[in-house]
C-alpha cells in the first residue's frame, strides 16, 4: 500500500511564507509525477503545481511566480514553497502522486489527507 503525508501547513500573515512537504511511503516501484492541489470552502479542488519525473513543472495561473514546487526523488518527497501569501490562498492543500506499486501494476493516483493553510489579512 502507498501513503502520502503532507506537513508544513499552518497560520501565517498575508505576505508571509510557508513550505509544505509531502512524503510518499510504502510499495513504490516508480513515481511519475507529484502535485499539489488545494480546496477552499465551497470551491472545487484546483491544481496548484505539478512536477513530473523529468523535472518539468506547471502551475495554476493564480500562482504568478509566488510558489515553487520541487522534488527529492531519493526521498520520495515533494515540496511547495509558498511566498507572498494572500488571504485567498487559504485552503486545504493536498498532495497527489502518480505511482506504480510494482512493475506489473498500472499507475494509480494517490492523495494525502491534506494540510490546512490559513492566511490572515
Amino acid at each position: 500500500q502507498v501513503q502520502l503525508v503532507e506537513s508544513g501547513g499552518g497560520l501565517v500573515q498575508a505576505g508571509g511564507s510557508l513550505r509544505l512537504s509531502c512524503v510518499a511511503s510504502g510499495s513504490i516501484f516508480s513515481m511519475n509525477s507529484m502535485a499539489w492541489y488545494r480546496q477552499a470552502p465551497g470551491k472545487p479542488r484546483e491544481l496548484v503545481a505539478v512536477i513530473v519525473s523529468g523535472g518539468t513543472t506547471n502551475y495554476g495561473d493564480f500562482v504568478r511566480g509566488r510558489f515553487t514546487i520541487s522534488r527529492d526523488s531519493a526521498k520520495n518527497t515533494a515540496y511547495l514553497q509558498m511566498n507572498s501569501l494572500k488571504s485567498e490562498d487559504t485552503a486545504v492543500y493536498y498532495c497527489n502522486a502518480a505511482i506504480m506499486s510494482t512493475s506489473d501494476v498500472p499507475r494509480r493516483f494517490y492523495w494525502g489527507p491534506g494540510t490546512q493553510v490559513t492566511v490572515s489579512s
